[in-house]
């Protein structure tokens, strides 16, 4: 909460400054870099002509590919269907698709470990969603994605086992899994305990770090933040329990989309049983664990390493691995950096 209540500050003074082109060339040129080097490693090891040609361009393959990319519109449809649920349908079609969008273009620019949250609060505020509100709304909607993830795995262990999980050369991830994995649920115990039993913890926390002196003189500001946050950690749990269906079935909904993308992708030019898809779709969620500290924006580089380290093993034409990895990463992440460089300037001029 630290974090994000300085950057909010930096945003709200400076916001050109934060998303200026610089930071998405940076994002571009390390992706870039990165999937550049593994392709020149992969065409100078094999030959990479003829494994190209042995793949057969059909209806099927490009059906897929449409596919992969029609879910990743309804990755954002489905959280445009949550945000709306949040803020009881204050927010427009249009205005919801705004948020989304450049709230993950902020996640695209920043660090795993950072993420768009602070930016998302920020956003929401200036759409007429008080402070205090739209904390507890990206607060929710992080409990949210976390519960998805805590369900998902066990589920996913249970149906393929966690050594099928973890390629062979990565056997030293399954430890850092699970610790993450730990992580995870304990910050979603925090947060539920946050929202549903203690709201103060959240409002104390924040007097108690804003008593620091150098971010001493934004106390004033905090503690009426931190009075929303309680009103508003009142509103949201006393919302009936379809509320909750309707906010849990997005989420599955949005984030299984955003997963099915590989799926797609890998069936455009391979054949995948139903295990396969089930084995694919659990080494994601390994994948998104490690993406949630990397250092890189977006998790660049790092992102196309693990796609060519995890699920390189279900393609059977192995110079395809690398060009597998960036047709991915340009159906799912680079979209959000073209949009957002053009959506967000406009969008803080109107504002």
């Amino acid at each position: 909460m630290t974090k994000n209540g300085i950057i909010l500050s930096t945003i709200t003074k400076k916001p050109s400054k934060l998303f200026n082109k610089k930071r998405i060339y940076i994002a571009i040129f390390i992706g870039l870099t990165i999937s550049g080097y593994l392709l020149y490693k992969e065409i100078s090891q094999t030959n990479f002509t003829k494994n190209i040609s042995q793949v057969n361009w059909t209806f099927t393959t490009f059906w897929f590919l449409f596919l992969a990319m029609c879910m990743m519109v309804l990755h954002d449809f489905a959280y445009v269907v949550r945000l709306r649920i949040l803020t009881d349908n204050k927010l427009s079609w249009q205005k919801s698709l705004n948020v989304i969008l450049m709230w993950e273009f902020a996640s695209a620019v920043s660090p795993g470990v950072v993420g768009g949250s602070a930016v998302a609060m920020f956003i929401l505020n200036k759409e007429k969603i008080p402070l205090g509100k739209a904390t507890a709304l990206v607060v929710t909607s992080t409990l949210l994605d976390n519960l998805f993830y805590l369900i998902i795995v066990p589920l996913v262990v249970f149906l393929v086992g966690m050594q099928s999980l973890i390629p062979i050369n990565y056997s030293h991830f399954i430890i850092l899994f699970w610790l993450g994995y730990g992580v995870v649920l304990l910050v979603t115990i925090l947060l539920s305990i946050s929202l549903f039993i203690y709201p103060k913890l959240i409002k104390n926390l924040l007097l108690f770090v804003f008593k620091l002196p150098f971010i001493k003189k934004y106390n004033q500001n905090v503690q009426k933040v931190a009075r929303d946050i309680k009103l508003a950690s009142k509103y949201i749990k006393n919302k009936p329990v379809k509320y909750w269906f309707q906010l849990m079935g997005s989420t599955i909904l949005s984030w299984s989309a955003r997963f099915l993308v590989v799926n797609f992708i890998l069936m455009a030019f391979t054949t995948l049983d139903f295990y396969d898809n089930i084995l694919i779709f659990g080494r994601q969620l390994i994948m998104w664990l490690i993406l949630l500290i990397s250092p890189t924006p977006g998790g660049s580089g790092v992102a196309e390493y693990l796609f060519t380290s995890f699920l390189a093993d279900f393609i059977r034409v192995s110079s395809l691995v690398v060009v597998l990895s960036i047709l991915w990463r340009i159906i799912s992440y680079y979209p959000y950096l073209f949009i957002g460089s053009i959506l967000l300037p406009r969008w803080l001029k109107k504002n």
